[in-house]
C-alpha cells in the first residue's frame, strides 16, 4: 500500500511555523522539520513553537521532527524556510531524500553574496531536476498565525507549482497570488530590507509623514530600476511582493531591519544595535552585497548609497540627507511606457 503524500515545510522559524500550520489546518499532514531534535521533539510534546510563536497551538495534522528522512520521503510540496546563509546547504542536504516528483518552494528573503546569488537560482544550480518556487509578500508571522487577513505571492514558471501552492496555503484569512516573475518578487523581498533601515533611522530623527511617503515612494523607485537591470519586471514592484512588503517591513516596529533603523537614527553604533539584535538584521547584509552590484552596474541608488555612507563610511546622517535633497534633480515616475 502507497503511503499518503505529506507537505514538509524545513525551518523551525516562526515564519515556517506559521506556513505548516496553515497547512496542517488545511487538513494536510504536515512534517515541521528542525535541526535540533531536542526542540523538535519539545514542540510536538508541547504541541507549540515557544520560542517564536508561543501561545500558538499546533493543529493535529502538523507533526514537529528532527528526523530529514521522515519529513521528506512522501513529501511531495518541500517549502525552504532557512536563514539565506545557510540556504545552499540545507539544498544540497536534502537531495538524497526528496521524491523525484518534489517541488521546492523558497520562502527565504535574501541574496547570497558569492555570485549575486538568489535563492531560487541556488535551487536551480543544486536541484536541478526539481520544480521550485519562490512564496513573498508583506507577511509577519504573528499576525499570520492570529488569523489575520494576509495575502502573499508564489512566482514559479511551473504552473504546477503555482496550482499547488495556492491550493494547499489558501483559507479564509490567508490569500495567495500568482506571479511567473520569480526574480523580481525574490528580489523585493530583499531589497525592502536595505529601505526599512533608512526609514527606521528617519523615524528615530523625527521624520514627519511627509518624509516617511518621498522615502517609501523613491525607495520603490530604487527597487525596480535594481531589478530591471537585473532582468526582472518593474511592474512586480507594484505587487504584494514589492510595495506590499516594502510598505510592511518600513513602517513597523516588528520589522528587524526597522528596529536597526531606529537605533541607529538614536546615534547607537552598528555593532551594539547588531549585539543587541542578537543576529544581523538582513537588511545590513543585502546593503553591502547590493552597493557592490549597483557600483559594477552602473545603477542610480541614490538611498542606497546614502545609507551605505552612514553605516561603513562614517558620514553623519544629516550630511547624506543634506545630499539627497541637493543632489541631482531626477524624474519622478519611471517605466511609463512599460506593460
Amino acid at each position: 500500500m502507497t503511503e499518503a503524500l505529506t507537505w514538509a515545510v524545513l525551518g523551525g522559524g516562526s515564519f515556517g511555523t506559521a506556513i505548516a500550520n496553515i497547512l496542517a489546518a488545511n487538513g494536510l499532514p504536515t512534517y515541521l522539520w528542525m535541526r535540533d531534535s531536542e526542540k523538535a521533539e519539545r514542540c510536538q510534546r508541547e504541541r507549540e513553537n515557544a520560542q517564536y510563536l508561543p501561545g500558538y497551538p499546533f493543529v493535529d495534522a502538523l507533526t514537529a521532527t528532527g528526523d530529514l528522512e521522515l519529513a521528506l520521503k512522501n513529501s511531495q510540496v518541500v517549502f525552504l524556510s532557512v536563514p539565506t546563509h545557510g540556504f545552499r546547504g540545507m539544498a544540497k542536504e536534502i537531495r538524497p531524500w526528496l521524491r523525484a516528483d518534489a517541488m521546492v518552494i523558497s520562502t527565504a528573503k535574501g541574496i547570497e553574496p558569492e555570485g549575486f546569488t538568489l535563492m531560487s537560482q541556488i535551487l536551480e544550480q543544486e536541484l536541478p531536476d526539481h520544480r521550485y518556487g519562490v512564496l513573498s509578500g508583506p507577511n509577519f508571522a504573528k499576525e499570520i498565525v492570529a488569523r489575520q487577513h494576509t495575502g502573499t505571492v508564489i512566482a514559479s514558471e511551473h504552473a504546477e507549482v503555482v496550482e499547488a501552492v495556492q491550493k494547499s496555503l489558501r483559507s479564509e484569512t490567508f490569500r495567495v497570488y500568482s506571479n511567473s516573475d520569480r526574480y523580481g518578487v525574490e528580489l523585493g523581498g530583499a531589497l525592502k530590507n536595505i529601505y526599512a533601515i533608512i526609514c527606521g533611522m528617519a523615524a528615530a530623527v523625527g521624520a514627519g509623514h511627509n518624509t516617511q511617503a518621498m522615502l517609501l515612494t523613491r525607495s520603490l523607485a530604487e527597487m525596480g530600476r535594481f531589478a530591471s537591470a537585473m532582468g526582472a519586471n518593474p511592474m512586480t514592484f507594484l505587487g504584494l511582493a514589492g510595495v506590499g512588503d516594502l510598505i510592511l517591513t518600513c513602517t513597523s516596529n516588528l520589522s528587524r531591519n526597522y528596529q536597526v533603523g531606529y537605533a541607529l537614527g538614536q546615534g547607537k553604533p552598528l555593532s551594539e544595535v547588531v549585539a543587541g539584535l542578537g543576529q544581523v538584521a538582513e537588511g545590513v547584509n543585502t546593503l553591502k552585497q547590493t552597493k557592490q552590484k549597483a557600483d559594477e552596474m552602473g545603477i542610480y541608488m541614490p538611498l542606497m548609497s546614502g545609507l551605505y555612507g552612514v553605516l561603513f563610511e562614517g558620514k553623519a546622517i544629516p550630511d547624506v540627507v543634506r545630499q539627497l535633497m541637493l543632489g541631482e534633480q531626477s524624474h519622478d515616475v519611471e517605466y511609463m511606457g512599460v506593460q
